[in-house]
């Protein structure tokens, strides 16, 4: 028996809904229940595939090829459950669905309404494909009071009716802002962000209050006299030194007890929380420091490389250090010398991106890299820029680009037309469309053996998450393997390179796929935790 757990949030968004609804979701499975985790996003897009990285972060890759929000990557690194297609879904998803389904004949000739229709629809995503979980932790996106999340709220209103108090928890995080002129923290817009949510018939069971001090029991009575919920159901959700510190948190709260409380479930016995004391303490009692620099091109919005910059961190945790991150504008090399800019770096990485602005500035950290023989890492795109870079420096291929950015003297990267997917051939051509048309979710790669990436893997065979539409083309394989450059990893048939890199520098792979998006604090990815080992190598030599 599934018991759901509804998870909002009001006052102002950016509250950190994904990583509560994770910690929560760890503090459960520390008790011994299982769990899945499942967001809700109110916006009308299908997914967030098409949409700028300014906008909406990065997205989350899931194995089965869906792309999906950030947020999902926060529920697979606190609590190890991979994410599917089916924990993730729109309102431009959920309407499709329902116009297709109109279309198709399938509501016998009804007048297709917000209610009961795409409630029903809305009902139906929450509670299939559970697998039998314990617990179902359920993140509806916005902000209690957008227009655009009202479906979902009356979805949710109406399941935990259906559902009773036995199966159903409701769940509201909420922002008490300090003001110092007054010199107190205030508790009117929790109030008003629990009557908002009251009008649309929800009455929270529990109140997680965002705070940057500690919240005095006076002000957690006065909460729950004005939000009708008992005292020790209002949980201070405080600001921490490390996000992998907040489960410890949430639990000297009482936020699980008072879970346990609402089901009728034991909760006298302490949860296991060594896994998450042993990271905080790496994290906080690190013995070194290295620098990574990480030349990429939305470093405006960090949210665009949250995945990437949680698995550095794993590598730090890993290697017991802490890792700094110089973020760096790719387009601040293209007027300059990277030697001002990288020569204080331990190690240097560029990450995945689409279009050509930046690309000759990444280039040119990749030749810094090499040259200097500093560890060098790159991921999608980087891979594809360490390729051209060499192609141009090292096998004399000078026209050498990508068709990306237009028509190429020597396209040693090019759009990939078709490719294998399991038993079946995937096609795509130039016009196709730009939602989930790349190739995307988790594919197996062959390894060479006696290579730096076979040794750290440990095993001839990978898998890993993949998306990206360009890829690096195989006929330059013989005559960039003879200028240096090897291709340690390929796809089964050995049409697609995946993993590139030159065995006689300290450290430089490239790898076509997203190996950040399996990393977890408590199981480093072991690309990561090489990488920064060969930074802290590299920190001794200066």
């Amino acid at each position: 028996m599934t018991r759901f757990i509804f998870i909002t949030g009001g006052v102002v968004s950016s509250l950190g809904k994904g990583l509560a609804s994770a910690a929560l979701g760890a503090l459960l499975q520390a008790r011994g229940y299982a769990v899945r985790l499942r967001k809700l996003d109110p916006y009308l897009n299908v997914d967030p595939g098409t949409m700028s990285p300014y906008q909406h972060g990065e997205v989350y890759v899931t194995d089965d090829g869906a792309e999906t929000d950030l947020d999902l990557g926060h529920y697979e690194r606190f609590t190890g459950v991979s994410s599917r297609r089916s924990d993730n879904v729109t309102t431009g998803r959920i309407y499709s669905t329902v116009i297709a389904r109109e279309r198709h004949g399938d509501y016998l000739g009804a007048t297709i309404q917000v209610i009961p229709h795409v409630t029903d629809a809305i009902k139906e995503f929450v509670t299939a494909d559970l697998d039998g979980a314990d617990f179902a932790l359920i993140e509806i996106g916005g902000t209690v009071g957008d227009i655009e999340g009202l479906p979902f709220l009356e979805a949710i209103r109406q399941l935990g009716n259906e559902l009773g108090p036995e199966r159903s928890m409701f769940v509201h995080l909420t922002l008490l802002p300090y003001i110092p002129s007054a010199g107190e923290l205030k508790t009117k817009p929790t109030q008003h962000s629990v009557k908002e949510l009251l009008s649309v018939g929800i009455q929270p069971d529990l109140l997680l209050c965002r705070s940057e001090r500690p919240i005095p029991d006076s002000e957690r009575r006065k909460i729950a006299l004005f939000c009708n919920v008992v005292q020790d159901a209002v949980i201070p959700a405080l600001d921490v030194s490390t996000i992998y510190r907040v489960p410890i948190s949430y639990h000297e709260g009482g936020l699980d007890v008072q879970v346990c409380k609402h089901f009728r479930l034991p909760h006298d016995s302490e949860p296991d929380l060594s896994r998450w004391t042993n990271i905080v303490g790496r994290v906080t009692q690190p013995e070194g420091e290295v620098t990574i620099a990480v030349v990429g091109k939305y470093i405006k919005l960090l949210d665009a490389y949250k995945s990437l910059a949680e698995a550095l961190a794993h590598g730090g945790i890993a290697n017991n250090v802490r890792v700094r991150l110089d973020w760096i504008d790719s387009e601040a090399f293209e007027g300059e010398d990277p030697v001002d800019i990288l020569d204080n770096a331990n190690a240097i990485l560029v990450p995945g991106g689409f279009g050509e602005r930046g690309t000759e500035g990444k280039i040119k950290a990749v030749r810094f890299a090499r040259e200097r023989r500093v560890p060098y890492f790159g991921i999608c795109f980087g891979m594809q820029m360490a390729v051209i870079e060499a192609a141009r420096h090292l096998a004399g291929l000078e026209g050498a680009s990508s068709t990306e950015f237009g028509p190429a003297v020597d396209p040693v990267v090019g759009l990939m037309t078709e490719w294998a997917s399991g038993s079946e051939i995937v096609r795509r051509g130039a016009d196709s469309g730009m939602g989930g048309t790349m190739r995307l979710g988790a594919y197996e790669c062959r390894l060479k053996e006696g290579s730096r990436a076979h040794g750290i893997y440990r095993s001839a065979a990978i898998s890993e998450r993949h998306r990206h539409r360009y890829e690096v083309n195989i006929r330059y394989r013989e005559r960039l393997e003879a200028a240096g450059l090897v291709f340690s990893g390929l796809s089964p048939d050995e049409v697609l390179p995946e993993i590139v890199e030159i065995p006689d520098h300290p450290w430089f792979i490239g790898v076509q796929f997203h190996p950040e998006l399996k990393s977890k604090p408590f199981d480093p990815h072991p690309l990561f935790t090489a990488f920064i080992r060969a930074a802290v190598e590299q920190s001794r030599l200066v």
